[in-house]
């Protein structure tokens, strides 16, 4: 199914100022429908393997006339990623080859979401932000059972612990979720080397001029300004209804 909405998007990844390789990966596919955001598993063998790995099976599908064959093949790549991912690890006789992700893909007037580990996915719609994803880390599992509060959680020793990834288990186990997309929407995919820097009034700041490429850049750019401690991969995504009733046309062929 066509979507109804005009999609614009942009994206940058940064190595940041500490990491010596980038084990971020970026997909940003508009005409596709399909973004992700894929955070190799730093101390980890071939993290950026696995991230590259992650990106390329997603960018490879062949898009489905509908969203839930679109997400159901998404999921498929995923799990043959992580099977793939199992295999190398046990061959190289290390423990894991794995990454995070978390994808956006686009159909009609829905969106869904897919995501394991800790990169995030975030809605922003009406001025207001909101964190779509839930992390799968130590921390948030610790915040769930109230030994932890948010400000504790900050800089808390587990912070960098994940819970799920793809590549750490067998199977792999993926938070999904649906979005009914409204005109003038935007999304951030990004990975912790972003979310962990900038809070979400810096977030805000940078989505509120509504221009995807200035929001990625002042994104990845105030992470490095905070310490760049981590790579750094952040995709900005519009969506605009050309048919909303609120829309100002303009006649070209008027003076």
């Amino acid at each position: 199914m066509l979507t109804q909405f005009n999609w614009t998007s942009a994206s940058r990844t940064d190595v940041g100022l500490v990491r010596a390789i980038n084990e971020d990966a970026c997909l940003d596919l508009p005409a596709h429908g399909i973004w992700a955001v894929a955070d190799g598993m730093g101390g980890h063998s071939a993290g950026d393997v696995a991230s590259r790995m992650i990106v390329d099976a997603l960018a490879a599908i062949v898009v489905p006339p509908n969203l839930a064959d679109f997400v159901a093949s998404a999921r498929a790549e995923l799990q043959r990623v992580n099977r793939t991912l199992r295999d190398e690890a046990a061959a190289r006789r290390v423990r894991t080859i794995g990454s995070t992700v978390a994808a956006l893909i686009a159909s009609g007037s829905q969106c869904g979401l897919l995501w394991a580990g800790d990169s995030r996915i975030y809605l922003y719609r009406r001025a207001q932000l909101r964190q779509l994803s839930r992390d799968h880390s130590q921390v948030e599992e610790l915040k769930a059972q109230g030994y932890l509060t948010a400000e504790e959680a900050v800089d808390h020793p587990a912070h960098h612990l994940i819970t799920r990834a793809v590549g750490a288990a067998d199977w792999l186990e993926l938070d999904e979720q649906r979005v009914e997309i409204n005109d003038g929407d935007m999304f951030l995919l990004c990975s912790d080397g972003l979310s962990n820097e900038v809070d979400e009034t810096g977030i805000v700041s940078a989505l509120a001029g509504g221009d995807c490429r200035q929001a990625t850049e002042a994104l990845v750019e105030m992470a490095l300004q905070e310490g760049g401690r981590d790579n750094i991969s952040a995709i900005v995504i519009r969506a605009d209804d050309p048919y909303a009733a609120d829309k100002t046309l303009v006649n070209p062929a008027l003076p």
